[in-house]
C-alpha cells in the first residue's frame, strides 16, 4: 500500500475514455495513481490538484524505453505498483481485404504487444511484493467477431488468450488478472480515435462497411456510462477473489451470452466427430 494506505494504480492511455475516467475517480477517492499518456499535456488537468498522489507520465506503450522509464518513475515516487491497468489502445475498422499492412501492425503494436510489454515491466515489481492485480482492457470484441472489425477482434482475442495464461501462471505468486470486456461506451473509441481504411471496397457494403458506418454513427450515444463502468472495475479489483472476466454493459452481456450459447451448442454437435479422432483404446501406440 502507499503512504495513504490505499493501493497504487498505474494506468495507461489516460488522455480519454476509461483511462481518463478511472484516473479521475481514483484520485478523487485518495488513491495514488501514475497517470500516463503519449502527450502529458492531455492529462495535466487530471493531476493538477493531486501533487502528492498523482504522477503524470509521458508513455507510449509502443516504446520500450518509455515503458521502463515510467515504471521506474512510479516506483521512485510511490515505492510500489499494486494495480496495472493496460488500457491504451485504439480501434481500426476494416474488412480483412481492406486492411492496410502498416495500420494492422500499428494496431497490434499498441493493443497487444504494448500490453504485453507493460505487463512484463511491472510483473517483477508485483512478484517482489508478492501481490498485485493486472487489469487488461479487452472488449466484447475479444469474445465475438464482427464484420469489419476483424483486425481489432484479433488483437483483443490475443489479449484474452494471453490474460488467461497469465492468470494461471501468476495465481501461485499472489498476482491476479482481471480481463475487462466492455460493450459500446461513450468514450472516444468510435470517435476521433477510430481508424478506417483509406480505400473502401464496395463488395463489402452490406457487411464491413455497413458495420463501420453504424459504429461511427452511434459515437456519443452509446448505452455504456464510462463512470459506472470504471467503478465496476474498481469494485472488482477490491474483491478478495475477483472474477477472471468482467463484462461491462447490457449490450456486451447480451452479445457474449448469445455467443457462448451458440459456441456450446456447436461444440456439442461435433462431439461424436471429435471423439472419433482419437486412437481406439486398444490401438494406442506404446510410449
Amino acid at each position: 500500500m502507499s503512504q495513504t494506505g490505499k493501493p497504487v494504480w498505474f494506468i495507461t492511455g489516460c488522455s480519454t475514455g476509461f483511462g481518463r475516467e478511472l484516473s479521475k475517480i481514483l484520485l478523487a477517492e485518495g488513491f495514488s495513481v501514475a497517470v500516463t499518456a503519449r502527450d502529458p499535456a492531455k492529462i495535466a488537468d487530471l493531476v493538477a490538484d493531486y501533487p502528492e498522489t498523482g504522477l503524470p507520465l509521458a508513455l507510449d506503450v509502443d516504446d520500450p524505453a518509455q515503458i521502463a522509464a515510467s515504471v521506474e518513475a512510479a516506483m521512485k515516487k510511490f515505492g510500489r505498483v499494486d494495480v496495472l491497468v493496460n488500457n491504451a489502445g485504439f480501434g481500426y475498422l476494416a474488412a480483412v481485404e481492406e486492411g492496410e499492412d502498416a495500420e494492422i501492425r500499428a494496431l497490434f503494436e499498441t493493443n497487444f504487444f504494448g500490453l504485453a510489454a507493460m505487463s512484463r515491466a511491472v510483473l517483477p515489481v508485483m512478484r517482489g511484493q508478492k501481490g498485485g492485480t493486472i487489469v487488461n482492457i479487452s472488449s466484447m470484441g475479444g469474445v465475438c467477431g464482427f464484420p469489419g472489425i476483424g483486425y481489432y477482434n484479433a488483437t483483443k482475442f490475443a489479449v484474452e488468450g494471453l490474460s488467461e495464461a497469465m492468470a494461471k501462471e501468476l495465481a501461485p505468486l499472489g498476482v491476479k488478472v482481471l480481463i475487462v470486456e466492455p460493450g459500446p461506451f461513450r468514450t472516444d473509441w468510435a470517435g476521433r480515435s477510430l481508424k478506417t481504411p483509406k480505400q473502401a471496397i464496395g463488395a463489402y457494403t452490406e457487411t464491413a462497411i455497413a458495420r463501420r458506418e453504424a459504429v461511427q454513427a452511434y459515437s456519443g450515444t452509446q448505452a455504456g456510462d464510462p463512470a459506472r463502468g470504471v467503478r465496476a472495475i474498481i469494485r472488482a479489483v477490491e474483491r478478495e477473489n475477483p472474477p477472471l472476466r468482467l463484462v461491462l454493459g447490457s449490450i456486451a452481456q447480451d452479445v457474449i451470452s448469445a455467443r457462448t450459447e451458440a459456441f456450446v451448442a456447436e461444440l456439442e454437435s461435433g462431439r461424436e466427430v471429435a471423439l472419433a479422432c482419437d486412437y481406439p483404446i486398444d490401438e494406442t501406440p506404446a510410449g
